[in-house]
């Protein structure tokens, strides 16, 4: 798709995006019960051409949760639009990027950003509804109980070790009295 295709998503023409590659049509969408999402990404300065940042490099996955803050503004915007599988261009300028701070250090101030974004995931908060709460505590009941029978167990067989080396310190110290005991009275007879 071309520029003349991009969505103004902010309204103002501080964040547009351009789909690349179209999800499939029952692919899942961000959502209050979904915010945890799952991207690839690369990050260009718009006026250099430069990549600033990417996870293709070494084939990571950033993880975030959508409208927190945890990211910035285009981000939470853009990507509540986006399908899981969909590959979009969202560029932003500087009032939605990291404006006038110009933060990450390789970026300069005021400067307009272009994202290529891979949606991969959605998926829940951990802990989110009652439910799952209740079965985190579970697992970790459980988690504590194997912990404590493991740990019963090694104490079991740092017993077991402890008489077995006292058994075994106990024959060597009987040998050596029996070894003692037959050295007297034997005297070199000529």
């Amino acid at each position: 798709m071309s520029d003349a295709a991009a969505m103004d998503l902010s309204g103002d023409g501080g964040v547009l995006k351009t789909i690349i590659r179209r999800a499939k049509p029952d692919a899942v969408v961000p959502s209050d019960s979904l915010p945890l999402l799952d991207v690839h990404y690369e990050g260009i300065l718009a006026e250099t051409g430069e990549v600033f940042d990417t996870t293709h490099e070494d084939n990571t996955i950033f993880t975030f949760e959508l409208g927190t803050g945890s990211v910035i503004k285009a981000w939470d915007i853009a990507l509540k639009t986006m399908k899981v599988g969909e590959v979009a261009k969202i560029t932003c300028t500087p009032d939605y990027g990291y404006g006038s701070a110009g933060s990450p250090p390789d970026i300069p101030p005021n400067s307009t950003l272009i994202f290529e974004v891979e949606l991969v995931d959605c998926r829940p908060q951990r802990g989110s509804t009652l439910s799952s709460a209740s079965d985190e505590r579970s697992r970790l009941d459980e988690l504590k109980k194997q912990r404590e029978a493991a740990s019963a167990v090694k104490e079991g067989e740092k017993k077991k070790r402890e008489e077995a080396k006292a058994a075994a310190a106990a024959r060597i110290q009987a040998k050596l009295e029996a070894k003692k005991g037959q050295g007297k009275g034997k005297g070199k007879s000529r």
